[in-house]
């Protein structure tokens, strides 16, 4: 049975913002003043790592709480957002507003409210959004399916009749957990493990490739148009 789309929630960081390198030059600044040389494996860590704070305040021997870095991390990011070095990746802002066109849009992210929304205003995207759920507002971050369960509450939509846009493994388990249809788009180089990549209805590289792919999953069903009988 076909499903009906009707709403789209978009996962953030490096979904529809480039912020990767942004977040870990953020963290590295952090434990850096707890005595943490910052590596190339931490910062492969932090992505879609729901858990980010706990993993740099973990960096810190015990010098600083999970609460202490989203605090402080997310006021530098905010300022970054303020200083206009946060953007939209390429094709993102495209994206958001063809999935408008088909129903109501929201986010659903672990990155810390003050960076989201102002990020969010930055890009122009503050009204447009039905709900944004942040990472302060969930007990279980992703890969739990929490955060996408109250986007879909937030919204209104059953979680089956949501499509989740996702980059990284940890958040395609997340809305898949929640019952939502997931398209990936993933970074260049980005290998999902086996069992993650049978999860998404479609994959494609970068939000400018995945906007005829949202377009044809989001359009009504020719099928499910036609009138009985006709």
């Amino acid at each position: 049975m076909t499903r009906v789309l009707r709403a789209t929630v978009f996962d953030l960081d490096d979904t529809l913002i480039d912020t990767g390198d942004a977040w870990a030059r953020v963290c590295a600044d952090f434990v850096a003043c707890h005595g943490h040389h910052w590596r190339a494996e931490d910062t492969a860590a932090l992505h879609g790592n729901g858990g980010w704070a706990s993993y740099v305040a973990g960096l810190c021997g015990g010098a600083a709480s999970p609460a202490e870095v989203v605090e402080a991390c997310g006021a530098a990011m905010a300022a970054a957002c303020a200083a206009g070095r946060v953007r939209a990746l390429p094709g993102a802002l495209d994206l958001v507003r063809e999935a408008e066109r088909h129903g109501p849009v929201g986010v659903a992210t672990a990155s810390p409210r003050r960076f989201v929304l102002a990020a969010l205003e930055g890009l122009g995207l503050s009204t447009v959004l039905r709900t944004v759920v942040c990472g302060e507002d969930v007990v279980r971050v992703k890969p739990a399916p929490e955060a996408y369960l109250r986007a879909a509450a937030g919204i209104g939509v059953p979680p089956s009749g949501c499509l989740a846009v996702e980059d990284s493994a940890n958040g395609i388990r997340s809305a898949a957990g929640a019952g939502m249809s997931v398209l990936a788009v993933l970074r260049a180089g980005t290998t999902l493990p086996p069992e993650v990549a049978l999860l998404p209805v479609a994959r494609t590289e970068g939000a400018a490739e995945a906007l005829p792919v949202l377009t044809r999953l989001l359009a009504p069903q020719p099928e499910l148009l036609a009138r009985p009988g006709s």
